[in-house]
């Protein structure tokens, strides 16, 4: 049901999108992008909100599987994406606007999983592990020996991950550790069932609101502004603090 109102949203909002000048572009990942009586909503976007209206911007937000929605940010003209983790690989790719969400990522397992113990990166290689095409974290674990089809099962966005967890075809997804009562909610199942088993260090991080390499530097300037003077408000340091988060 989550996907198919996920996808039912992101065709309207592509039809709309025809239309407009400037694009955003996100993921679904409660509770930096929700989706609320069909708008997208959640903690970064209120800060991208913010961001835009201080530039003088009007643009619509859409909401796809972040494969595509990476795939759009790299290949179209005024496009803004989030939440962005700024790589090595990708610094050339993009202008880089400002951070907008604050993550600790790890290994999250449902609560009855009680055979399942990872004190290191290492232990989790015995597990099936759903993440998401193109993201940081599987490049990550692709990085450091994890091999698709054996470990990985790439999905498509993060509610197909989790599907994927709850139906039993994976061992562990990865998620923040702060979102999961929000992502309980979304999914429809109680808090209690989803336990935080490891914090990976290396997916500390901040993330980033970017725009396309064809975006006008005038904009890209005006919008680094409009982010600075975000930045100095007490509710951006609300949001981007994890204590404020959990």
């Amino acid at each position: 049901m989550l996907k198919l109102f996920l996808l039912v949203v992101s065709c309207l909002s592509c039809n709309v999108a025809a239309k407009a000048s400037l694009r955003v572009v996100t993921e679904l990942s409660p509770p930096h992008q929700t989706l609320v009586a069909g708008e997208v909503a959640g903690l970064s976007t209120e800060l991208v909100r913010a961001t835009l209206a201080k530039a003088g911007v009007t643009a619509l937000i859409e909401i796809y599987p972040w494969a595509r929605s990476f795939r759009i940010a790299q290949s179209q003209p005024d496009v803004l994406i989030y939440n962005m983790a700024r790589t090595t690989e990708r610094e050339s790719q993009f202008h880089w606007i400002g951070t907008v969400a604050a993550y600790q990522l790890g290994f999250v397992a449902l609560s009855h999983r009680s055979d399942i113990r990872i004190s290191s990166l290492k232990d989790a290689a015995g597990y099936t592990i759903a993440v998401q095409r193109d993201d940081l974290a599987a490049n990550f674990l692709m990085k450091n020996g994890f091999e698709t089809g054996v470990q990985l099962v790439l999905a498509a966005d993060i509610a197909e991950s989790w599907q994927l967890l709850l139906n039993g075809k994976v061992d562990l997804v990865i998620d923040d550790a702060v979102a999961l009562t929000a992502m309980a909610e979304a999914l429809g199942v109680p808090r209690k069932y989803l336990h935080f088993v490891y914090a990976i260090p290396e997916l500390a991080q901040h993330t980033w609101l970017a725009a396309s390499l064809e975006t006008s530097a005038e904009l890209v300037k005006r919008l680094q502004q409009a982010h600075s003077e975000v930045a100095a408000t007490e509710r951006y340091k609300q949001i981007m603090s994890s204590g404020y988060l959990e």
